[in-house]
C-alpha cells in the first residue's frame, strides 16, 4: 500500500509571536518552527497502515527551505522518503493555491491513501486537503477518528454533534485527521539518526505542471491585515475575612465591571 502525508512546517504553538507590520504577517525571523501537531496523527496513521499491511510512506510538502525540518520529523517517526517543493515564486499562496501544486505533485505520484492533517495551526483554513482531493478526483473524508482499510476499501469513522458518523469509499481515497484518531510516537534516536540518510526528492515550479499563476499573484485570497490581540488587565486579589471579601467582590462586580 502506497500512501501520501501531506505535511507543514508551522510556528511553534508555545512560542511568543509577533507580528510583522510591514508584511501584515507573522515575524518568522528566529522563530522555533515544527511539524504541524495534526499532521503528525496523519503520519502515525500512515505509519501503522504500513506496519499492517506493507508498502511505502512518502510525505510531501510545500514551502522554504526550513520546511525540510517538517519532513526530517516525519521520516524519523518512520515515513520512507520525502518530497519538498520548494520555490521563491510559492510565496504568499492561498489555501487553493497550494492545493494546486500539491495535487500536482501527487499525480506524478502512485498512491492508495492521501493522510493531512485536518487543519495547520497557522492558518487555520482547514481546507487544503479536501481541496487536494477534488483537483484529484478522489473521494475525502474530513476530520477523521477512525481509520480501517481493506480490499481496496476504507471505513472512516468522524464525530459529528451528537453522534457518528461511518463512512465507506472506494480507493484511492483522502483523509484528514482529527487528534483522536492515534497517538503519534516519538522519534526514536536510531529513527532520528536513519532519517538524516533517507530521500528527500527537492522540486521547484519548472518541475511541476501547474497551469494557473502561484504566490501571492495567483491567490484569490489576500491577507489585508493582522493583529496580535489587546493585552488583558492582569486580574485582582481581593483579600480580607470572608464576609468582607464577598462584600468587596460584589461591588466591584456592581460598580466596577457593571456585570451585576
Amino acid at each position: 500500500m502506497n500512501i501520501i502525508v501531506c505535511v507543514k512546517h508551522v510556528p511553534d504553538t508555545a512560542a511568543k509571536v509577533e507580528m510583522d507590520s510591514e508584511s501584515k504577517s507573522i515575524d518568522r525571523t528566529d522563530l522555533a518552527h515544527v511539524l504541524n501537531p495534526y499532521d503528525e496523527y496523519a503520519v502515525e496513521e500512515a505509519l501503522k497502515l504500513k506496519e499492517k499491511s506493507g508498502g511505502e510512506v512518502v510525505l510531501i510538502t510545500m514551502g522554504p527551505k526550513r520546511a525540510d525540518e517538517a519532513l526530517r520529523t516525519g521520516l524519523a517517526m518512520g515515513a520512507d522518503k520525502g518530497v519538498h517543493i520548494c520555490d521563491d515564486r510559492l510565496a504568499g499562496s492561498d489555501a487553493l493555491v497550494t492545493a494546486r501544486v500539491l495535487s500536482a505533485a501527487i499525480k506524478t505520484m502512485t498512491y492508495d491513501i492521501i493522510l493531512c492533517g485536518k487543519l495547520s495551526v497557522d492558518a487555520n483554513n482547514c481546507q487544503v486537503g479536501q481541496m487536494v482531493a477534488e483537483l484529484l478526483d478522489i473521494p475525502h473524508v474530513s476530520i477523521i477518528t477512525k481509520l480501517e482499510v481493506q480490499d481496496g476499501k476504507a471505513v472512516a469513522h468522524r464525530e459529528v454533534e451528537g453522534g457518528k458518523e461511518v463512512i465507506e469509499t472506494q480507493l484511492p481515497a483522502l483523509f484528514t485527521a482529527e487528534k483522536d484518531l492515534n497517538k503519534p510516537r516519538y522519534p526514536s534516536l536510531p529513527g532520528i539518526m536513519k532519517a538524516k540518510q533517507k530521500e528527500v526528492k527537492l522540486l521547484d515550479m519548472d518541475a511541476i505542471q501547474v497551469d494557473q499563476k502561484v504566490g501571492t499573484e495567483g491567490s484569490l485570497e489576500k491577507l489585508v491585515d493582522v493583529s496580535l490581540p489587546p493585552k488583558r488587565e492582569a486580574g485582582r486579589i481581593i483579600e480580607g475575612e470572608p464576609g468582607e471579601a464577598v462584600n468587596k467582590l460584589v461591588s466591584a462586580l456592581r460598580d466596577e465591571a457593571k456585570v451585576i
